[in-house]
Formats: structure tokens, sequence, C-alpha cells
């Protein structure tokens, strides 16, 4: 592979095009409301919201977070099984990530507004820990710290949306 091939890989313009998604979700009223996944599904049926809402984010720090973990997953499991999978596995896992999100949000009645890419990352991480299991337990071990760690610290995490997305990913790595 050479150099531009590294740069143009699928994880790279999915990067990309998030940090653009972010720009304009912050520079239009309610953006983050709009892209985001929330109770609003239901009620204005805002079904774009089950993808939109892996490109919103709550702050550039959130999204310099997520980012940082995509590239460097991302591009690990692309590398690995190519962009045609990595592409379904990403971008349904997530949606399917989202549905369950939005399950979790529905029978618990927890309708808050859940931003960023990291279910879908989790779905990632989730199938890479089925396949590599060397490296699983770490894997497991990120996903409980950044899905817990940061609500002793007061910060909101959706931390079911992580759970459930790594799960989906784990369970796809059976499928395909």
């Amino acid at each position: 592979m050479n150099k531009h091939q590294e740069i143009f890989t699928l994880t790279n313009i999915i990067i990309l095009i998030t940090i653009l998604s972010y720009f304009i979700q912050t520079n239009i009223p309610y953006g983050d409301i709009l892209f985001g996944l929330n109770i609003y599904f239901f009620t204005n049926e805002l079904y774009y919201q089950l993808l939109s809402t892996m490109f919103a984010h709550g702050g550039v720090e959130h999204l310099a977070m997520n980012m940082i973990v995509l590239w460097q997953m991302g591009n690990l499991l692309e590398g690995y099984i190519g962009k045609f999978r990595f592409f379904l596995i990403y971008f349904i896992g997530g949606i399917l990530t989202s549905i369950g999100t939005l399950a979790y949000m529905y029978f618990t009645e927890d309708f808050v507004n859940v931003v960023g890419a990291s279910g879908a990352i989790s779905v990632i991480m989730g199938y890479y820990a089925l396949k590599v299991p060397d490296e699983r337990k770490g894997i497991f071990v990120w996903i409980v710290l950044i899905s817990f760690v940061p609500i002793l610290f007061g910060m909101p995490v959706a931390w079911y949306s992580h759970l459930i997305g790594f799960v989906i990913g784990f369970l796809t790595g059976f499928i395909l």
C-alpha cells in the first residue's frame, strides 16, 4: 500500500465526514438535538437520527476522543477485513446500536440526547475482540472504562450504547 492509499482509508474518510458534520451541527440552531438520537425520533419521526447521531458530538473533546479511537481501531480493523466489510460493520452496526439505544430509552423512559460515534466504534471493538482473542480482555476493560469512569466524574455518558454496540460487534463476528 502506498502513502496515498493509506491516507484515503474508509476510516479516515469517515473521520473527515464526522469532523465536517460536527461543524455543521454546531453552526445550525439546535443542531445537537436535530442530529442526536432523542425523543424527537418518536414524536417527530426523525428517522435519520439512527445514522446522524454517529456524526454528532457533544463538544470538541468528545469529537477528538472518538476520532482518535476510531482512527486507531478503525484503520486496524479495516486493514484486517477490508473496506466493504468494515463499512457494513461500522454503519449497520452503528444503526443497530442506535435502535438498541432507542429501545433502552423507551423501556426505561430515560429520554436523553445521545450523540457520538462511540456506539459504532464499540461495534468494531466488539468485532475485533471476537476475531482476535488475545486482545479480548484488554478491549473489554477499555469498553468498561469508557462506559463507566466518566460517570464517576459527573460526565454524561450513554454507557448502554457502548455495551449494546460491543455486543452487536461481537455477535456480528459470528455472522460475518
